[in-house]
C-alpha cells in the first residue's frame, strides 16, 4: 500500500480521509506517526495494550479502563481524582485533596447582588452508567437544584458526563445545564473545567507552535514580588535561576476562542504529554475573537466555556424572568500521549505535533457520534448554511467587493454585533475564501441571525432574515449572494490604523528590562507586561502624541493604547492625543463630515472629542463611561469592539491646518484606557 512506513516497531498508514467502521468518529489524518512515537493509541494505532473498555463500580469510586489510560472519578460527586497512563500512578497532583484534581466549576451570583459572586464547586450527587460495552462507556453525574433551596444553590441542573472509547487514551467530557421555567432569577459569569497535573512531573507548558516554555513552580510565585494585580508575579528567587527577573501571569497564555484547540503539558521524566483539545467552539460564548485563560502556573489547564475575561460585565449571562434554558457544553477531549525509546533530552516537539494532529482528528470528527445524551445531535440532525458575501462600498469602487476573509457566522437572534455579548445559545463561525464565499456546517436545530465581520471594513453585518434550522433536517440553506453596506457618509479624507478589530498594528514599545518574559521577546504580538508605564517615559508630561496625517506612521507613532499618564506621586491623570491634518478646501454646501472611531478595547474609559479647541467645553462628543475588558491590563490587543459616529459640522473645520483632539478624560489607575482599532475622517456625502 502506497504510504506504508515502518518506524521503531510502530506501522504508519498516511491514508487521509477516511471512516473507521470500527469506531464511531471520522477520522482526519493529517500526517505521519512520528517516529519512536508509541502516543496514537487510538483506533488509527491500534495500539497492543488497547483492550476492551472497563468499569468497575465502587461505593465511593468508578473506575474506567481501555488498556491505555484507567481514570477513576469519585461516586457519586464525578470529580477526577486518579489518571494512570504510561506507567505513572497518577498523573493528577496528588498533593491535593482528591476533589481539588479535576472537576467542573462556575461562578453565579443572585441578580440583586450582581458584584458578589459566588463560587460553585459543581458536584454529582446521583451517579449513572448512561451506556456500557466494550467500546464505550459513558457515566453521568448529576446535580439536581430543588425549589426548597432557594438562593442557596445556583438554580440549575447539571449533568456531568464522561466518556471513554476503545484504543484512544483519553477522556471525554461534557455536562448540559438546565434552567427550568419558574425558577429564581440568576447571573452566570463563568464555567470551566479545571485539571491539576502533577507539579512534580509537569514543567513544559504548550500552547501553540511559537508559545511553548518551562514553566516557573507555584513555589516561585509565592515567593516573588506581586506587581499591579495578584495574577502577575515577578519571580525573584526561582527554583530555575534562569527564570530569575521574569514576569509570570496567567494572561499572557490566553488565546482567541478561534485558535485555542489544543494546549497543555509535558513531563520531563515520563515524556508524557497532558492535552486539551477542543474540536468545537459551537458552545463557547462571544464569538470567534473572545479571548480567555489556557493553561498556567499550578500547573494548571482549564476549558474555559463562558468567563468575563476580555469582556467584562457586558457578557454576563443573565436569567430572567423564570427563562427556560438549557446548553450542551462540550464534548472536550482530554487526551495523553507519550515517547519510547527515544534519546532526546526532552522531546517536546514530538508530543506537541502528536497534539496537534490528535487535534486535528478531533476537528474533523465534529459533531461526534458517540455522546448518547438527547441533548446533543449528531451529524444527520444538523444543517448547512451557504452563501457569497459582498462588499458595497462606492467611495472605493462601483463594483462590489468580495468580503475575503471574512468571519461569517450564526447565533441566536439579536442585534448587528450582538454576537460578540451573546453565550446563553450556540455560535457556528467560519471564515470565507477568496471570493466571498463561505459555508458554515453542523449548525444545530435553532432560529438564528447570520452575522459577519470583514476584515478592512468597519462596523458589523447582519443577514435581513432570520434562519430556522429545524430538527434532523439535514439540510442545506444557500442565502445565496448578499451585500453588507459598511457605515460610510463621504469620501475618505484621513485614516489612521487598519480596521481588523485589533490594536496589533501600532506601535509596541520595548518592555522595561525588570519586566520581560522572555517568551515574548521576538512575538509579532509583543504584550509584555507594564507596556502601559512606558507611555510616560516616551511621552513625557505636555508631550503627548501628535500624529501628523501623511508625515506620521501608526506602526511608529501610534501608541498601542491610549492610557493614563503617572505622576511623581504615583497619582494619574488623563490624557490627550492630537491628530493635525490640512485642508486644502472646506465644501460647507454638502453636509457635515464624519468622524468614525472604531474601538478595540475599553476599560473605565470616557473619550472626548474636541475640534480645533482643546478646551471646547462642552466636546463636540463623549462615549460616556464604558467598558471593563481589562484588555490593557491583560496583555490582549482586542476587547469588546465598539463604533462611535461623530458628526463634525463643516463650520468647525477650516482651511488649512486642522486638529482633532481626542481626550481619555478618566484617570485614577494605570489600566484605564482604549485600544484604537481604526480612525477615518470622511468627507461630505458626494453625489
Amino acid at each position: 500500500m502506497q504510504g506504508f512506513t515502518k518506524t521503531n516497531q510502530i506501522y504508519v498508514i498516511d491514508i487521509g480521509l477516511w471512516m473507521m467502521p470500527w469506531n464511531p468518529t471520522l477520522l482526519f489524518l493529517t500526517g505521519k506517526f512520528l517516529p519512536g512515537l508509541d502516543c496514537r493509541e487510538s483506533p488509527a494505532g491500534k495500539d497492543k495494550l488497547a483492550t476492551d473498555v472497563k468499569l468497575e463500580v465502587g461505593d465511593d469510586y468508578v473506575v474506567i479502563d481501555n488498556g491505555l489510560v484507567r481514570v477513576t472519578l469519585s461516586n457519586p460527586r464525578g470529580s477526577v481524582t486518579r489518571i494512570q497512563y504510561n506507567n505513572v500512578d497518577n498523573l493528577l497532583e496528588t498533593h491535593n485533596e482528591e476533589e481539588n484534581r479535576g472537576y467542573w466549576d462556575l461562578g453565579w451570583s443572585k441578580p440583586e447582588k450582581a458584584h458578589h459572586g459566588i463560587y460553585d464547586r459543581i458536584y454529582g450527587t446521583n451517579f449513572t452508567v448512561i451506556m456500557k460495552d466494550p467500546d464505550q462507556v459513558e457515566l453521568s453525574f448529576v446535580r439536581y437544584w430543588d425549589p426548597s433551596f432557594g438562593n442557596k444553590s445556583v438554580p440549575l441542573n447539571i449533568d456531568i458526563r464522561y466518556v471513554m472509547l476503545h484504543g484512544i487514551p483519553g477522556l471525554y467530557s461534557y455536562a448540559i445545564y438546565e434552567h427550568l421555567k419558574g425558577w429564581p432569577d440568576f447571573d452566570l459569569a463563568e464555567t470551566r473545567i479545571v485539571l491539576k497535573p502533577s507539579k512534580d512531573k509537569f514543567h513544559y507548558m504548550a500552547i501553540s507552535d511559537d508559545r511553548q516554555r518551562t514553566m516557573p513552580m507555584p513555589e516561585d510565585r509565592a515567593t516573588g514580588q506581586t506587581l499591579g494585580y495578584k495574577e502577575a508575579v515577578r519571580l525573584t528567587n526561582p527554583s530555575n535561576p534562569e527564570l530569575k527577573g521574569e514576569v509570570d501571569d496567567k494572561y499572557q497564555y490566553s488565546c482567541e476562542n478561534k485558535d485555542c484547540k489544543v494546549h497543555g503539558w509535558i513531563s520531563n521524566d515520563s515524556f508524557t504529554g497532558f492535552w486539551i483539545i477542543i474540536p468545537s467552539n459551537e458552545f463557547q460564548s462571544d464569538g470567534p475573537f473572545k479571548q480567555d485563560l489556557t493553561s498556567h502556573v499550578g500547573p494548571t489547564t482549564l476549558v474555559m466555556f463562558h468567563s468575563l475575561h476580555y469582556s467584562g460585565e457586558d457578557v454576563v449571562l443573565k436569567f430572567r424572568d423564570g427563562e427556560h434554558w438549557k446548553k450542551v457544553f462540550g464534548p472536550v477531549f482530554i487526551y495523553f500521549n507519550k515517547v519510547v525509546d527515544d534519546h532526546q533530552e526532552v522531546p517536546y516537539s514530538k508530543l506537541w505535533k502528536d497534539a496537534k494532529n490528535q487535534m486535528m482528528n478531533e476537528v474533523q470528527s465534529w459533531p461526534y457520534q458517540f455522546p448518547k445524551s438527547k441533548d446533543y445531535p449528531h451529524l444527520e440532525q444538523r444543517g448547512t448554511v451557504t452563501g457569497r458575501l459582498f462588499v458595497q462600498d462606492r467611495y472605493i469602487s462601483k463594483d462590489y467587493i468580495s468580503a475575503k476573509s471574512a468571519y461569517v457566522g450564526m447565533a441566536l437572534p439579536g442585534v448587528a454585533g450582538s454576537w460578540e455579548r451573546e453565550g446563553k445559545g450556540y455560535q457556528f463561525w467560519t471564515k470565507a475564501d477568496a471570493s466571498g464565499s463561505f459555508c458554515i456546517n453542523n449548525v444545530r436545530e435553532g432560529k438564528y441571525s447570520l452575522y459577519a465581520y470583514v476584515p478592512r471594513f468597519i462596523g458589523d453585518y447582519k443577514y435581513d432574515v432570520d434562519i430556522t434550522i429545524t430538527p434532523g433536517c439535514s439540510c442545506v440553506i444557500d442565502v445565496g449572494d448578499i451585500v453588507y453596506k459598511p457605515p460610510r457618509n463621504g469620501p475618505t479624507v484621513w485614516e489612521i490604523g487598519i480596521a481588523d478589530r485589533s490594536s496589533g498594528e501600532f506601535y509596541i514599545p520595548d518592555p522595561a528590562p525588570k519586566y520581560i518574559n522572555k517568551l515574548y521577546l521576538t512575538r509579532p504580538n509583543r504584550r509584555q507586561y507594564g507596556l502601559w508605564e512606558r507611555y510616560t517615559e516616551l511621552y513625557p508630561d505636555g508631550l503627548d502624541i501628535l500624529y501628523v496625517i501623511d508625515a506620521s506612521d501608526y506602526s511608529n507613532d501610534w501608541f498601542y493604547a491610549h492610557v493614563t499618564r503617572k505622576n511623581d506621586n504615583r497619582t494619574y491623570k488623563a490624557t490627550t492625543w492630537q491628530v493635525l491634518f490640512e485642508l486644502h478646501n472646506v465644501d460647507r454646501n454638502r453636509g457635515n463630515y464624519t468622524l468614525r472611531l472604531a474601538l478595540a478595547s475599553a476599560t473605565y474609559a470616557d473619550l472626548h472629542v474636541r475640534v480645533n479647541n482643546p478646551q471646547a467645553n462642552p466636546p463636540l462628543f463623549k462615549t460616556g463611561l464604558i467598558g471593563k475588558d481589562n484588555a490593557i491590563a491583560r496583555h490582549g490587543i482586542r476587547g469588546l469592539y465598539r463604533l462611535f459616529n461623530v458628526n463634525v459640522p463643516s463650520k468647525l473645520l477650516l482651511k488649512g491646518s486642522n486638529s482633532i483632539y481626542l481626550t481619555q478624560s478618566r484617570g485614577s489607575s494605570p489600566f484605564i484606557g482604549i485600544m484604537y482599532d481604526y480612525i477615518r475622517l470622511e468627507g461630505p456625502p458626494q453625489k
